[in-house]
């Protein structure tokens, strides 16, 4: 059978730069049966082939609607469901990724001026779940439909020994009574390591601490403060980490959802307010935020700031450099980035303290 690969999130998104896993095993599993796969990386003449398979992880990633229409074409993904996205079937999803999937893409990418760095996913790393689900339940949160982390797959069945790092995508590593086995396996591996979607700082414990930053860990430690009401917590467990590593550890900050369901003017002020006091407490204790925002932040009279805050924050280069306020007017007083930030002090003088906060 001659079966295409689509990675709509690799077509649809300029700066999407991390191969799409179940695309990867959709095509060990046909290649193992004597099946031709390619990676489509347009939408043109799918139907000279005999299955084509099209995912995405982003529900705003686009994709044309005839395509989907097509009697050849099987779609899925987080991008079309969200949190009722159909499972593959067990023999697809505990096969070995296909790592070389995108090689001709990526040579293709260097070819023309690509860096390596850019690609490293495709190339460097070993890419699986050792546990899936969360017991956390966010109302927000793909994984919504959990009520616990389960353990999903043994180290072997994703570990390319030919790849010199590791990716794990695990939902909440630390849920699991298994964490300390599974870190003393990838800590046997020699290989450097990290967990893309995050931990749970929450979770935190003298022991957990001790066994993650004395790991070779891969880039920087990413956790996640998501709502304003666990900042004592939060502050708490970045002190407890801070007795174990001087590193960088950056935090996602998830904004712009109402869990009151109300989308009114007092809930778009409030929930500005409150994503600068997690990153002023972020800040204070030398951590990074990376602000995410809920599709929804369209809505607010406040677009403009959450906008400007974002840009600020995921940035470190400004961001350890310069105030929000610095930021904004380092973009022109005549920009819409300046202007944004002038009209919510404006409106809300009391946000003052917030502008003028640095990074030290």
């Amino acid at each position: 059978m001659k079966i295409a690969s689509i990675d709509a999130d690799l077509i649809g998104r300029k700066r999407h730069r991390f191969p799409n896993l179940a695309c990867m095993k959709i095509s060990a599993h046909h290649k193992a049966a004597g099946d031709t796969v390619m990676l489509k990386t347009d939408y043109d003449g799918l139907d000279s082939f005999d299955a084509v398979y099209l995912s995405k992880v982003f529900t705003d990633t686009p994709v044309p609607a005839e395509v989907l229409k097509l009697d050849n074409v099987t779609y899925g993904g987080t991008g079309f469901y969200y949190d009722k996205a159909p499972c593959l079937p067990a023999s697809i999803e505990h096969q070995m990724p296909d790592y070389h999937l995108y090689d001709a893409w990526v040579a293709d990418k260097l070819q023309h001026g690509g860096k390596p760095h850019d690609y490293s996913y495709y190339t460097d790393y070993s890419i699986g779940f050792l546990t899936r689900g969360c017991f956390r339940r966010c109302d927000f949160c793909v994984n919504k439909n959990y009520d616990r982390v389960s353990v999903h797959s043994p180290l072997a069945e994703f570990h390319d020994p030919a790849r010199p790092k590791i990716c794990l995508l695990d939902d909440n590593f630390f849920g699991t009574p298994c964490w300390r086995e599974f870190l003393q396996e990838l800590q046997s591996t020699g290989k450097p390591f990290q967990f893309k979607q995050g931990l749970d700082e929450r979770l935190l414990t003298e022991d957990k601490c001790a066994a993650l930053f004395s790991s070779k860990y891969d880039g920087d430690y990413i956790f996640a403060f998501d709502n304003v009401t666990d900042a004592q917590l939060i502050e708490s467990k970045i002190q407890l980490a801070r007795k174990y590593t001087d590193a960088v550890m950056k935090f996602y900050c998830f904004c712009g959802f109402d869990r009151n369901e109300r989308w009114d003017t007092d809930f778009w002020k409030q929930d500005i307010f409150d994503l600068l006091f997690r990153i002023e407490i972020l800040m204070r204790n030398r951590c990074l935020p990376y602000v995410m925002r809920f599709a929804r932040y369209t809505e607010s009279p406040y677009r403009g700031m959450y906008i400007t805050i974002a840009r600020w924050c995921n940035q470190p280069s400004f961001f350890k450099k310069k105030s929000l306020r610095e930021f904004a007017i380092c973009n022109g007083l005549d920009s819409a980035c300046y202007r944004y930030v002038a009209d919510f002090e404006r409106l809300f003088p009391e946000v003052d303290p917030y502008l003028d906060m640095k990074y030290k």
